[in-house]
């Protein structure tokens, strides 16, 4: 390297608010989130044709219906999109936020009191009732320090939805977030969750997608100050023509803080197609740290293309332990020749392989109702095409 490179290269680290190339800066300006090509690293997995109108940012009154289950002390109220950003939301950092923060008509406010300890989980059911419906969403959840709680939000139906959410969580706080995504299969969503961690809170971000044409999602997570932990978990899985695609951005922008990141996803039938794109940034002042991301698919027929990619932007070497993991593959032949030779049938041999695959990571998710609907629906999807023309 010669001295004006390495000099160069000096002076960006010192920079302020440096910001990754996979993450644009936040902006409430939509010029600075032009309509992509395609072409743009951070679009080049979407097919943009069949995001119906998504990026044009038409306005529209229409809405998806909520039905909500709030435990005692938990408030959903609506602000101003001005009282959201003092709340302190999240900018949007790409078109699709941006457009729905102009275009929501204010923003919804879940709010758990500080010192609050829910042991039933805040239920947000957000419904649509046609593919037709252009429809923008604006969410700001705020957890109070030293608050425990499990928000759960849960689409269903059809729409063309665009969404942002900030999660706010205060100092000492811990947050179980769940967002599933049972849509109908002619839906299209795109949604960013931009999450905040307080001074030795936690939070756990869990990301499930099985329905829907195309659903598009980001996960970000920063640090309000040292010590805060943050856990994000994707499950999903692609049927014949499914685009689900996941996006993941963990701002290690405090020191000792720590992140985790497990997706694991599978693929069945014709063209389906899954993106997952993990990065971390690890900032100049982010020492002592400790992240870790991982991704695993699972193909389970031919016509699949899995798209998988972890990045790691590392601007100190004070850190406690950073490092990624992808893998892609098809069933385990090992594993399935054990089974079939100690008598069990090839279907309930896939069928095992398949429910192992998922079943640590179900686990993590905390509540026994979705843990058995996820369950459930695994094998659903498994009855559709791997298990269909197999003799029991």
């Amino acid at each position: 390297m010669t001295d004006t490179a390495r000099e160069s290269v000096a002076a960006s680290l010192e920079q302020d608010g440096v910001q990754s190339h996979l993450n644009p800066p936040p902006s409430y300006d939509l010029t600075d989130h032009p309509v992509p090509t395609g072409r743009e690293e951070v679009w080049r997995f979407t097919p943009l044709k069949r995001l119906r109108g998504l990026l044009d940012g038409e306005p529209s009154a229409a809405s998806l219906r909520w039905e909500t289950e709030l435990p005692g002390g938990v408030t959903l109220t609506e602000v101003t999109g001005d009282e959201a950003v003092g709340l302190g939301e999240l900018g949007p950092n790409d078109r699709p936020s941006a457009l729905a923060v102009a275009h929501a008509g204010g923003a919804r406010l879940l709010d758990v009191p500080a010192d609050l300890e829910l042991d039933e989980p805040v239920v947000l059911h957000l419904h649509g009732e046609s593919a037709d419906d252009l429809v923008w969403g604006r969410l700001v959840v705020r957890i109070g320090a030293h608050a425990r709680a499990t928000v759960v939000i849960n689409h269903t139906g059809s729409a063309r939805y665009s969404a942002i959410t900030t999660v706010l969580v205060g100092d000492g706080a811990s947050v179980n977030v769940l967002t599933l995504q049972d849509w109908d299969d002619d839906a299209v969503h795109l949604g960013r969750d931009a999450i905040r961690v307080g001074r030795d809170a936690s939070v756990r971000h869990t990301a499930i997608s099985f329905g829907g044409d195309l659903v598009r999602l980001h996960a970000n997570v920063e640090y309000a100050a040292p010590g805060g932990e943050a856990e994000l978990l994707g499950l999903y899985f692609a049927d014949e023509g499914q685009h689900l695609e996941h996006r993941l951005f963990a701002d290690h922008n405090a020191p000792r803080t720590r992140s985790n990141v497990l997706y694991k996803g599978a693929l069945q039938g014709e063209g389906a197609h899954t993106v997952w794109i993990g990065n971390v940034l690890i900032r100049k002042v982010a020492e002592g740290i400790e992240t870790y991301e991982e991704n695993r698919n699972l193909v389970l027929s031919d016509g699949c293309q899995a798209d998988s990619v972890p990045n790691l932007e590392i601007e100190t070497g004070e850190i406690e332990g950073a490092g990624h993991a992808s893998a892609t593959a098809r069933f385990d032949d090992e594993q399935l020749f054990y089974l079939r030779s100690r008598g069990v049938s090839e279907k309930e041999s896939r069928r095992l392989v398949v429910h192992g695959f998922f079943n640590d990571l179900i686990r993590k998710v905390g509540i026994p109702s979705i843990e058995e609907r996820l369950l459930a629906t695994v094998e659903a999807e498994l009855a559709k095409n791997v298990l269909r023309d197999v003799d029991a």
